[in-house]
């Protein structure tokens, strides 16, 4: 039996049925250079999925490399938040600035999850309810809260849930009562649907709205420019809370704004963050208002946030972004794609829609398999891309910001190349 068969027949012994695999030979990736991955089968790839939005600045960078073994080299490891961090604080420092939160404070996780179940915690703790809002087609994280206020039957596994949650319109224009509306007119509709549920629906003191920017999971779904801020002076006549979770959608990576929720001209309340911060080391966390974060009563920790060797990686990571103007670089490298994708469109009857900002967009098509389709057409061109959608029908994309010129074209051509190849089948 090849070696790849056999540890594919190894996992499923193992690992659980739920646990989806990419791709009808699923790839064992190996080593990895710059923008680029290679399998155990000696097959180069251009990764246009950054291990779901992870691997920000791509692979074996010498900033972030260099850090973590600076770190190793001190012999801790681990000591625990019982103890004085130095990288947790200079990171936590850089991330309250720019955040744009006032008296910002951070608390440091493990995952986006986590961020965001402390996050919820601040809300319902700080407004004494567990109502919260949230977006059809939302996804916030596997654990028990999170996926209470997850808008996406394909990832909720029980309806049961320690939050009472309530579901906006926001990113779903493809249904026929807004078809043909414009930004202007769908927002209206929009905060008028808002102001109907907090009336019919909740009980008063609602706690916050927790909403992605940019939909991850839900395919890269978006509000029109401006639905949160319009949101937020709802919001904040009833004194409710706005989390943007930013997992996805932080540091630079929608080319136009810092955090994602920027594009929206407001600022959130809660902001939470993880997956490119660590590039490949995990870290998630939450900045929040500094009378938000201190009012927990009880005494809290997380054994494994601000972590030495995360916080290393993390601040490596970070001064990179910034010094290398990667948002700048997700704005340009991300036109050249998602405008040539376009412009195919027009000629491809096989896409449906084409949508994204910077280095996140994606394409939909008519269903859930074309999506696979189209997935195996690109790995044999050697571009890796992931799946998502609420009804599994699209090919969402998210590059390293380190992306250069010749790498968007490349990566344009071979997706053209694979959508002309299924249009013609």
């Amino acid at each position: 039996m090849p070696d790849n068969e056999n540890l594919l027949r190894r996992h499923r012994a193992v690992m659980p049925d739920w646990l989806a695999l990419n791709y009808e030979r699923p790839l064992e990736i190996v080593s990895g250079k710059g923008n680029r991955v290679t399998d155990a089968d000696g097959n180069s790839y251009l990764d246009f999925f950054s291990g779901i939005l992870t691997n920000m600045l791509g692979y074996d960078v010498p900033e972030v490399r260099e850090a973590v073994e600076r770190q190793l080299a001190t012999g801790i490891v681990h000591t625990s938040t019982a103890y004085l961090l130095r990288g947790q604080v200079e990171l936590a420092e850089k991330i309250a600035r720019l955040s744009g939160i006032p008296d910002a404070k951070v608390f440091f996780t493990n995952s986006g999850t986590e961020a965001n179940e402390t996050a919820l915690l601040l809300a319902a703790y700080t407004r004494r309810s567990d109502q919260i809002l949230a977006m059809r087609q939302a996804y916030h994280g596997r654990s028990f809260g999170a996926i209470g206020v997850t808008g996406h039957r394909g990832w909720k596994n029980t309806s049961f849930s320690p939050v009472n949650a309530h579901f906006l319109h926001g990113t779903d224009r493809h249904l026929p009562q807004f078809a043909g509306l414009s930004d202007e007119d769908y927002i209206k509709v929009c905060v008028e649907d808002l102001r109907h549920v907090l009336a019919t629906a909740t009980a008063g003191d609602v706690a916050a709205l927790i909403a992605e920017p940019i939909q991850g999971v839900g395919g890269f779904t978006m509000a029109p420019d401006g639905l949160f801020a319009a949101y937020k002076e709802v919001l904040d006549e009833h004194g409710i809370l706005l989390i943007s979770d930013e997992v996805q959608t932080g540091w630079g990576r929608t080319g136009s704004s810092f955090f994602g929720i920027g594009n929206h001209g407001v600022t959130p309340d809660m902001l939470t963050f993880a997956k490119g911060l660590g590039n490949g080391f995990a870290v998630g966390g939450v900045v929040a208002r500094g009378e938000l974060m201190d009012a927990l009563p009880a005494v809290g920790l997380s054994t494994f946030g601000g972590n030495p060797i995360s916080m290393a990686a993390a601040n490596a990571t970070l001064d990179y972004v910034l010094d290398h103007d990667l948002q700048a670089n997700a704005a340009k490298q991300g036109a050249v794609i998602i405008g040539g994708l376009k412009e195919a469109a027009a000629r491809l009857p096989v896409i449906k829609d084409v949508r994204g900002k910077g280095l996140m967009f994606a394409i939909e098509l008519a269903d859930a398999a074309t999506a696979a389709a189209l997935m195996e057409e690109t790995r044999k061109r050697g571009l890796l891309g992931g799946k998502g959608g609420l009804y599994g029908n699209v090919v969402r994309m998210a590059p390293p910001l380190t992306l250069s010129g010749a790498e968007a074209v490349e990566g344009l051509t071979i997706l053209i190349d694979s959508l002309e190849a299924l249009n013609g089948s």
